[in-house]
């Protein structure tokens, strides 16, 4: 609970099947006196139903959950008017299981693998729910490997504009390529010598123009509409 003059506490929603798995996340945010856990789920079902009666500010979401799968937990939660707002953290054994990627279509944040240190498990909770800056360079960077593998979906038309998508300005373009290239707000900033609120400003008309939830998806957009196209690619 937060109190007058304190900071705010970031309400978490563990979704793990392994029950010792679930209890040390429990005890590992809870000692923490930013963050609180609002309850476990066993199962994604379970997880999709707590997330509406509890309304956290993010969910843990183990990918492979028995009932539904973390992938299709995280669809509806990012899909429910109840809990739009609602962040999804994946958690995953492999770093490129093919689950993350559509994970991420469906609306998660961001993901981390289950062998994570937990300092920088602390600290992805804390960077998502701030939304400055929402993936490391270096899983940007995997996860754009694993999109350039993957075909043209059938239907797609004859494929993305090297310009990048439709109806953003030349500067919100810049913005766009920065972000998929995982800069976080503050270096974006430097780079474009522009002040964090004009940043910020752009950012947040990215994510109207281009329907987008987030900055994960801002990074998908990225690619899929050839803004960016990464070294190596072929086609």
């Amino acid at each position: 609970m937060t109190t007058p003059g304190s900071s705010p506490t970031t309400r978490i929603l563990i979704a793990e099947d392994q029950a010792l798995l679930s209890g040390s996340f429990r005890v590992l945010i809870d000692s923490e006196p930013d963050l609180i856990t609002v309850g476990e789920a066993a199962t994604g079902a379970q997880a999709v139903a707590m997330a509406r009666t509890e309304h956290p500010d993010l969910v843990l979401m183990d990918i492979r959950m028995p009932e539904l799968d973390g992938i299709e937990a995280t669809r509806r939660i990012c899909a429910s008017p109840l809990t739009a707002d609602v962040r999804v953290l994946i958690l995953t054994m492999f770093d490129l299981d093919d689950y993350v990627f559509a994970a991420l279509r469906a609306g998660a944040s961001g993901f981390l693998l289950k062998d994570t240190p937990p300092p920088d498990l602390l600290n992805a909770i804390r960077v998502i729910t701030g939304g400055d800056a929402l993936l490391a360079p270096s899983v940007t960077r995997r996860l754009i490997t694993e999109f350039c593998r993957r075909p043209t979906e059938p239907g797609s038309g004859s494929g993305p504009s090297p310009s990048g998508p439709a109806g953003v300005t030349d500067r919100e373009r810049e913005v766009l390529l920065l972000i998929a290239n995982g800069l976080s707000n503050t270096e974006i900033s430097t780079r474009l010598h522009l002040s964090p609120g004009t940043v910020k400003t752009h950012i947040g008309r990215l994510l109207t123009k281009l329907d987008a939830r987030d900055r994960a998806q801002l990074v998908i957009t990225a690619y899929e509409s050839g803004l960016v196209r990464p070294a190596g690619r072929r086609g």
